[in-house]
């Protein structure tokens, strides 16, 4: 399902390898979403960030740099509000989906709502905003990039979160399917499959783990700037296990 994947392996960009390229970050204020804004301006982007929570912006240190911008008001599950949101980036390169949620629970606690939410926040996300991006970069009309975020339970299944697991093995094949879809046009279409990450909130959640085995967040980060970037001339339709040693 991918073109040269071996490509990937050489993850991280070099300065300027982004300049003049605008790229949308869903999630971009979160722990992740901050590596990933920080490799991208590092290599010369402009990152669009989405955002409906202004309680978020008062901690995300890179939103007074001068090449973020802020979205505000952009409900990633509304139709009208993604559009809206591509519609201000002027040229898009690059299309990059961090924004999700997680739950854990039996299949007999889990209710229809549940499950809803999952794939509505992890797999209906990922579809608009796909959706929308594809739109922008044909009318740039040189090529681009997505990337998206699946998860390790989506690729081994483990029990007692099949709904979470359900919404991300949506995202591999939502993944897998744009990359066919879309390859003739030079629009290339990966997605990172991490384990537990190392950021605070996992560590605050499971203080007694060996927080080493955890792949960093930098190191994330710099596996999906790559894959955004146009170094990567081969890749697409890859799902990339980001497990580090755990």
């Amino acid at each position: 399902m991918s073109e040269g994947n071996a490509s990937a392996q050489s993850a991280g960009v070099g300065a300027g390898v982004y300049a003049g390229r605008d790229v949308v970050v869903t999630g971009g204020t979160g722990a992740l979403g901050r590596g990933v804004v920080t490799a991208l301006l590092d290599a010369g982007a402009t990152c669009y960030i989405p955002n409906v929570d202004a309680r978020l912006l008062a901690s995300f240190e890179l939103a007074s740099h001068p090449r973020v911008r802020i979205l505000d008001g952009a409900d990633l599950l509304d139709e009208a509000k993604v559009a809206e949101t591509y519609a201000a980036v002027p040229e898009l390169w690059a299309s990059i989906h961090l924004v999700g949620g997680f739950a854990m629970a039996p299949l007999a606690d889990t209710s229809p709502a549940d499950f809803l939410r999952m794939m509505n926040l992890n797999a209906l996300t990922v579809f608009l905003c796909s959706r929308a991006a594809v739109a922008r970069m044909r009318e740039a009309g040189r090529g681009g990039r997505i990337v998206n975020v699946a998860a390790r339970p989506a690729l081994s299944p483990v029990g007692g979160m099949a709904a979470y697991a359900a919404s991300k093995a949506a995202v591999v094949s939502l993944t897998q399917s744009l990359a066919e879809e879309l390859k003739a046009e030079r629009i290339w279409v990966n997605a990172i499959a991490p384990s537990i990450m190392d950021t605070p909130d996992n560590r605050r959640g499971m203080p007694k783990a060996d927080f080493a085995r955890w792949p960093k967040v930098d190191e994330v980060a710099r596996a999906i700037a790559f894959l955004a970037s146009p170094d990567n001339a081969l890749t697409t339709g890859l799902v990339m296990p980001v497990y580090g040693l755990a």
